[in-house]
């Protein structure tokens, strides 16, 4: 019976020490079964009040567009612009001969003196022929043909007034002037070119300061742009080809009345005070259509919007570090930055990186975090 004790004691002893050295190891193995945080980054979700676009392809277009031409005859003495050159209304742009046609209303100035002189002359024997009328010492046919000639003398001073007004006319037109504010194109002509009348182009003056763009929009989109414009004033951006930089703001004018069926798509055309020049004719740009504002919209970073089968997601990082995927909905994308219509809360923590690797549940360390977009604060006071 004491055999039986003293190997149940040496059972035991073994048992533990067994234990004690089999406990750790289990433990360690337990614990490298739990998979370690997936480092990511994050951003936080903001608000704003963001403008909603519509965007088309555009291409600038001159406010008015001038072809400059002589109305006389004549060789070219002298060209008062360079090319490329800002010019303003009445600013002379090329000189015409004038000695021919400075002789031509002299002429007519001078017949116009003669013909005055004759007029004097003959409404002198006229009130004469009168005064001899009565004490019928001059016939009456006389008296009549002398205010016959006094009528004739007045209409050849009509026609002399007309012919100086002609000359005078001819003589301004040997200055050709700009008919618009604008920038003057190549010229077409030099010093010493015989030009003809109303048929050759001296140069092309094109104003730009205001300007226009025209673009285009589905026909779809039609009666909304409508339906904002009867509430005011829509204003339109223009963007760069690439369609990342601003370069001027302007406002809707019209809507084109009717819809291009090939097409599809509808004419709009939005005026640009262009001061700066940055608007060129024949440009193309990408203009933004502000049909509406939302206000105190919330904003999380594009890259945080995910696509899966069941539409567009986003992994929202909890309090416990825990990542729940969450479905959402997108109002619009502008550049770096997603105004969200539904799904995410203001402040809400959003991976923007590493969520290839994400499932919902995992646990996650925040290697770095930022506001939605550094520019959202710019996208949403347009």
């Amino acid at each position: 019976m004491r055999a039986w004790k003293i190997i149940a004691f040496f059972a035991a002893v073994l048992a533990a020490l067994g234990a004690y050295w089999v406990w750790p190891r289990e433990s360690a193995k337990l614990a490298s079964s739990v998979p370690p945080p997936i480092t990511v980054t994050a951003a936080s979700t903001t608000t704003a009040d963001v403008p909603i676009f519509l965007r088309g392809l555009g291409t600038v277009t001159a406010f008015n567009t001038v072809a400059a031409q002589s109305r006389v005859v004549g060789n070219i003495v002298r060209i008062n612009f360079n090319e490329g050159q800002e010019v303003r209304q009445g600013n002379t742009l090329v000189e015409i001969d004038p000695r021919p046609f400075q002789a031509v209303y002299d002429q007519a100035k001078a017949s116009l003196a003669r013909d005055q002189a004759t007029l004097l002359s003959a409404r002198q024997d006229l009130a004469r022929y009168a005064k001899l009328q009565s004490g019928n010492y001059v016939t009456r046919q006389q008296f009549t043909q002398q205010q016959s000639t006094v009528a004739a003398s007045e209409a050849t001073i009509q026609l002399d007034n007309a012919a100086v007004e002609a000359a005078q006319l001819n003589l301004d037109y040997c200055s050709v002037k700009s008919p618009i504010d604008g920038v003057t194109g190549l010229k077409q002509v030099d010093i010493g070119n015989l030009v003809q009348a109303n048929s050759q182009t001296l140069v092309v003056v094109t104003q730009i300061k205001p300007i226009y763009i025209v673009f285009t929009l589905p026909e779809a989109e039609s009666l909304r742009v409508r339906t904002s414009m009867a509430g005011g004033m829509l204003t339109v951006l223009a963007f760069d080809q690439a369609d990342q930089r601003e370069i001027a703001r302007g406002v809707l004018k019209l809507i084109d009345n009717q819809i291009d069926q090939t097409t599809g798509t509808v004419k709009l055309k939005a005026q640009f005070a262009n001061a700066d020049g940055s608007l060129w004719p024949g440009q193309f740009v990408n203009a933004h259509l502000i049909v509406e504002t939302v206000k105190n919209g919330v904003i999380a970073p594009s890259i945080a919007v995910q696509s899966g089968p069941n539409g567009n997601y986003a992994y929202v990082i909890k309090q416990d570090s825990v990542v729940e995927m969450r479905p959402i909905t997108v109002l619009q994308t502008e550049h770096d930055t997603a105004l969200i219509g539904s799904g995410l809360r203001p402040a809400e923590k959003v991976v923007t990186s590493g969520y290839s690797q994400l499932a919902p549940g995992m646990r996650v360390t925040v290697k770095d975090e930022a506001p939605a977009s550094a520019t959202d604060k710019r996208e949403a006071g347009r």
